[in-house]
C-alpha cells in the first residue's frame, strides 16, 4: 500500500509538473504572438564615396526611429521602448511630411556624427531626402538621406565617428577597389578610411564578421525561425527524428539563402512571411496528430526550409554583402544561423528535454500542448501578414 501510494503521489507531481511547464509554455508563446510582427530595428547603411574634393554620404536608414528620439543602442525591437507610439504614429505619415520630419529633427539626429579628414572636421550639409511611400505600418520603411561636404587638399584617409543612441550602423566605402566594410555601434569611431582603397576584409576577417549577424537573426531577432525549430524539437522526444529534420531544414535554408543573396531567386516578402508563418503552423499541428517521424516529414521541412531561406537572404539584402569576400560572409553568416537553432534546440532541451523527455506523460502533458500553442501562433501571424 505504502509503494502504491507513493507511486500516485509521483504521478500527480509529474502531472501537475507537466502542467506547470506546458502553462509556462503558453505564457511565454502568448507574449510573442501579441508582438505580430516585431518592429525590428534595421542597421543603418551609409556608402561613403569621393571625387577630387567632394566627399558624399548616401545613408540608407529607419528615420522614424531617429526622429522618435528612441534609443537604439542595443534594442531588438522598437515596441520595448516607451516612445514606440510615437515611432508607430510616423510610419502612417506621408512620405513628403515624413521627409518634412526628418529635416526639422536633423540637427538633432545629426549631433554626433562626426566626419574627419586627418583629424580635421569636416562639415556636412543635408542635400536630399528621400522616403517610401506609406506601405504595411508594421514594417520599417526606408528613407534615404544624402549628405556632402568638402575635404580639405592632400586628405589622405577619413573617420566616422557614429553617435550613441544610433544603433548599428553598416559602413561602405564605394568608388574604390577593396574599399572599407565595416561594422560600428553607437558611440564607436571607424578606423581611418584611406582614400585610395584597398582595405577590404580578408576572407576569415569576412567569414568572422557575419557569423554573430547570422547568430542575432535567430536569437533574439528571429521568432518565427525560434518557434518553426522549437516545432520541430516537440515532434518526438529521441534524437534521431530532431537530426533528419534539421539536417533537411539546414540543406534546404542554405541553398535558398545563397540564391537569395546571389540574387538568382528574388520572392517579394508579402508572399514569403505568411508562408513561412503558415510553415510554423503545419509543423506544430502535424505534432499534435503524428506520435513520430512520417516518411513524409523530412521532405515537408526540407520544403519550408526552402522558404525560410528567403527569410534569411532578406535579412543580408538589410546589411549588404562584401562582393570581393561574398562566399566567406555569406558562409558565416549561415554558420551564425545554424549556431542560433543549435542554441535554442539545446535551451528547449535543457528546459524539458533532458528531464521529462522520458516520462509517459511527456507528450500529452508537455509536447502536444506547446505545439498546439505554436499552431496558434502561426495561424494568427498567417491570416495577420496576409490580410492586415
Amino acid at each position: 500500500m505504502k509503494v502504491l501510494n507513493v507511486m500516485r503521489t509521483k504521478l500527480r507531481f509529474g502531472r501537475g509538473l507537466s502542467r506547470a511547464v506546458a502553462l509556462g509554455v503558453a505564457v511565454v508563446m502568448a507574449g510573442v504572438a501579441g508582438q505580430g510582427r516585431a518592429h525590428e530595428v534595421l542597421p543603418t547603411i551609409i556608402q561613403l564615396s569621393t571625387e577630387g574634393q567632394d566627399v558624399r554620404l548616401e545613408m540608407r536608414m529607419n528615420a522614424e526611429a531617429f526622429v522618435a528620439g528612441i534609443d537604439l543602442d542595443g534594442l531588438k525591437d522598437t515596441n520595448t521602448s516607451d516612445r514606440s507610439d510615437i515611432y508607430d504614429d510616423l510610419r502612417a505619415l506621408p512620405s513628403d511630411e515624413m521627409a518634412d520630419r526628418i529635416r526639422n529633427s536633423w540637427p538633432e539626429i545629426s549631433q554626433g556624427m562626426i566626419l574627419s579628414a586627418d583629424g580635421t572636421d569636416i562639415p556636412l550639409s543635408l542635400r536630399d531626402i528621400e522616403v517610401s511611400e506609406v506601405g504595411n505600418v508594421d514594417l520599417a520603411r526606408p528613407s534615404r538621406v544624402i549628405l556632402t561636404g568638402e575635404m580639405p587638399d592632400s586628405t589622405k584617409a577619413l573617420t566616422l565617428t557614429w553617435p550613441d543612441g544610433h544603433g548599428t550602423l553598416a559602413l561602405r566605402h564605394t568608388g574604390v577597389e577593396d574599399g572599407y566594410a565595416g561594422y560600428l555601434d553607437g558611440g564607436e569611431t571607424s578606423e581611418p578610411i584611406t582614400l585610395q582603397g584597398g582595405q577590404a576584409a580578408t576572407g576569415l576577417q569576412a567569414f568572422v564578421q557575419y557569423i554573430p549577424i547570422g547568430f542575432d537573426h535567430i536569437l533574439p531577432k528571429g521568432l518565427d525561425h525560434i518557434l518553426f525549430v522549437l516545432g520541430l524539437f516537440f515532434l518526438s522526444p529521441t534524437l534521431r527524428p530532431l537530426l533528419w529534420q534539421i539536417s533537411a531544414f539546414t540543406l534546404a535554408h542554405t541553398v535558398t539563402l545563397a540564391l537569395g543573396a546571389l540574387g538568382v531567386v528574388n520572392v517579394p516578402g508579402s508572399i514569403v512571411e505568411p508562408l513561412i508563418a503558415a510553415s510554423i503552423a503545419f509543423i506544430a499541428i502535424e505534432n499534435i496528430f503524428a506520435t513520430g517521424l512520417t516518411r513524409w516529414r523530412p521532405f515537408v521541412v526540407f520544403g519550408f526550409g526552402l522558404l525560410h531561406g528567403l527569410g534569411f537572404a532578406s535579412v543580408l539584402q538589410e546589411f549588404g554583402l562584401p562582393q570581393d569576400q561574398f562566399i566567406p560572409a555569406l558562409i558565416g553568416f549561415n554558420v551564425g544561423v545554424e549556431l542560433g537553432q543549435l542554441t535554442v534546440i539545446a535551451l528547449a532541451f535543457l528546459a524539458v528535454g533532458a528531464w521529462f523527455r522520458h516520462k509517459t506523460w511527456y507528450r500529452p502533458g508537455i509536447a502536444i500542448p506547446a505545439s498546439a500553442v505554436i499552431a496558434c501562433i502561426g495561424l494568427y501571424w498567417a491570416v495577420e501578414r496576409t490580410f492586415l
